[in-house]
């Protein structure tokens, strides 16, 4: 209980104006710290909801593979340049960005426990290869992609993806070798 607490203190924090336009007014941190703090706010709301809907996630998630693919449609959809442009401009937008983080954040704790470590790569890689071409489309393109944001905003957030994406890779290749058995307790 107390986790649903401080998730729905942390999205009503998160709505507030003053600190929604400050969190939006630089990219990076619209894209790389207010988003996935939304998703946060959800993840924390998750065993609350799945408390008082449990057929709903078994129903709808049994194996967690919905919710990974939700999880990815919306990571697909908040990561086009319009999408976030589009927040600064129309409350609805922004009002959108809000539900559909949280969802992706309760989709994502209710989907990780049940999912392979098979999955669980799929999930690391998929992000990587997302976050390298985003990194490759920000950092290389000549144009302005977000009419709200400048140029040098647009190549800092570029750099943020590939580096995202780098730690995402090395933590992958870490875990693909490590010896787990090194690490259990008898």
């Amino acid at each position: 209980m107390k986790q649903a607490i401080y998730g729905s203190i942390l999205l009503i924090f998160l709505m507030l104006p003053p600190v929604a336009h400050l969190a939006e007014s630089i990219m990076s941190i619209h894209m790389h710290m207010q988003m996935p703090f939304i998703a946060i706010g959800g993840m924390l709301l998750t065993p609350l909801l799945q408390k008082k809907f449990p057929t709903f996630f078994e129903k709808y998630n049994g194996n967690g593979v919905p919710g990974i693919v939700f999880f990815f449609i919306i990571m697909l959809y908040w990561i086009i340049p319009k999408a976030m442009d589009d927040v600064l401009s129309s409350g609805y937008a922004e009002a959108f960005k809000f539900i559909s983080w949280a969802l992706l954040g309760i989709a994502i704790r209710d989907s990780w426990s049940k999912i392979s470590k098979v999955w669980e790569y799929i999930v690391f890689i998929g992000i990587a290869i997302m976050y390298m071409i985003m990194a490759g489309l920000y950092i290389f393109s000549p144009d302005q992609l977000c009419n709200n944001y400048l140029i040098v905003e647009q190549r800092t957030l570029g750099w943020s993806y590939f580096l995202i994406a780098l730690c995402i890779l090395l933590y992958f290749i870490q875990d693909l070798f490590a010896d787990k058995d090194a690490y259990q307790e008898d």
